[in-house]
């Protein structure tokens, strides 16, 4: 598979999607940047709900909009969050329910999660060392 950027412009774009978090509750603003092997981004921002549960993190609808639109190849993705208006001075790291929704369509040997507070501050994990020992499709053959 090619790769068509590098980490920093894939943080960028996740910095750019995170402006649009609907985060009335929490205030915590999460942007999430999916780079499918296609060369595409779908970016996702968190979108919270008076309810709770309905609300939805930034990663699931980053993968989310990809599946919708029909592109399940994905190589990464980058997320940055923090206190929204504020830049992300820690990084935020997919919630469980987000780890077994990206187990659903990559490999968690290859795909990276790069978490980032910048362009220049990340660390880079395969989904395999977030979600050890997952449950995947290849479980109900």
């Amino acid at each position: 598979m090619e790769d068509y950027m590098d980490n920093s412009e894939l943080i960028r774009s996740a910095l750019l999607s995170r402006e649009n978090a609907y985060c009335p509750y929490s205030g915590y603003a999460v942007g999430a940047a999916l780079l499918c092997a296609d060369g595409t981004v779908y970016g996702g921002c968190n979108i919270e709900n008076a309810a709770f549960t309905p609300g939805n993190c930034a990663e699931r609808t980053a993968i989310f909009r990809a599946v919708s639109d029909g592109n399940r190849s994905f190589l990464r993705i980058a997320i940055v969050g923090g206190k929204k208006g504020q830049k992300p001075d820690s990084y935020a790291f997919p919630c469980g329910v987000c780890r077994q929704v990206m187990a659903e369509f990559v490999n968690p040997k290859t795909f990276k999660i790069i978490v980032a507070t910048s362009p220049e501050d990340y660390k880079e994990y395969t989904l395999g060392e977030l979600l050890p020992e997952s449950f995947g499709p290849e479980n109900l053959e």
